[in-house]
C-alpha cells in the first residue's frame, strides 16, 4: 500500500507542477497558478504521513519507508530550485520571457554552481536520513532496516562532494579570457 501512495505522490508532485505552470502560463491565471505550485509540498507531506501511519499501524521499517523519506530529502533538498527551472522554461515557451541562462561552463561561477548544488544534495541528504532514522525509532524495532539505503546515499554524496568541489581548483580558469594588454611601439 505504502509503495503505491509513494507512486502516487511522485506522479501528483509532476501533475500538479504541470497543472501550475499551464495555468499560469497558458490559462494567463497567474494566481491559480500559483495555489496550485504551492500544493506541491503537500505532496511531500502525505508521504510522510503515509509512511508514519504504516508504522504506527506495525509495519516494519523497510526499503519501502526509506525509499518514502528519500523522496522527501530530495524535494526538500532540490524542489525550489526545480520549480524555479519549469518556471523559467514555461515563461520562455509560454510566455515570451528570454530564455533561461545556461549553466556555466567553467571558472567561478561554475565552482559555485557545483558547490551550492552540493550543498543542496547535502540538505537532500540529512533530511531523508534523519526522516529514515525517526521512521525506524518510531517503529520500536530500530533504525537498522529503515537506514540501510542511507550507505550508498553516503557514499554517493561523498563522491557528489569530491566532484563538486573539485570545480574549486579550476576557478582560475574564468570563462571569458582576460582582456590582452597593448603594447606601444
Amino acid at each position: 500500500m505504502l509503495l503505491a501512495v509513494i507512486a502516487a505522490c511522485e506522479i501528483g508532485f509532476w501533475v500538479l507542477l504541470a497543472a501550475g505552470m499551464a495555468t499560469r502560463y497558458l490559462l494567463r491565471k497567474p494566481k491559480a497558478g500559483m495555489i496550485l505550485l504551492l500544493m506541491v509540498p503537500l505532496v511531500d507531506v502525505v508521504m510522510l504521513v503515509a509512511s508514519v501511519l504504516d508504522i504506527h499501524r506495525g509495519g516494519e521499517p523497510s526499503f519501502k519507508h526509506s525509499l518514502a523519506a528519500i523522496f522527501i530529502g530530495v524535494s526538500v533538498g532540490f524542489g525550489h530550485q526545480t520549480l524555479k527551472w519549469a518556471d523559467g522554461w514555461a515563461a520562455h515557451k509560454f510566455a515570451g520571457a528570454p530564455r533561461p541562462v545556461k549553466p556555466p561552463k567553467g571558472g567561478r561561477a561554475r565552482a559555485q554552481r557545483e558547490r551550492a548544488g552540493w550543498f543542496r544534495h547535502l540538505l537532500a541528504y540529512v533530511v531523508g536520513v534523519g526522516i529514515m532514522i525517526a521512521l525506524g525509532l518510531l517503529s520500536g524495532k530500530g533504525w537498522d532496516a529503515a537506514t540501510g539505503p542511507a550507505w550508498g546515499w553516503t557514499v554517493a554524496l561523498v563522491i557528489d562532494g569530491f566532484v563538486s568541489f573539485s570545480y574549486t581548483f579550476d576557478e582560475a580558469k574564468d570563462d571569458e579570457p582576460a582582456p590582452r594588454e597593448s603594447q606601444s611601439v
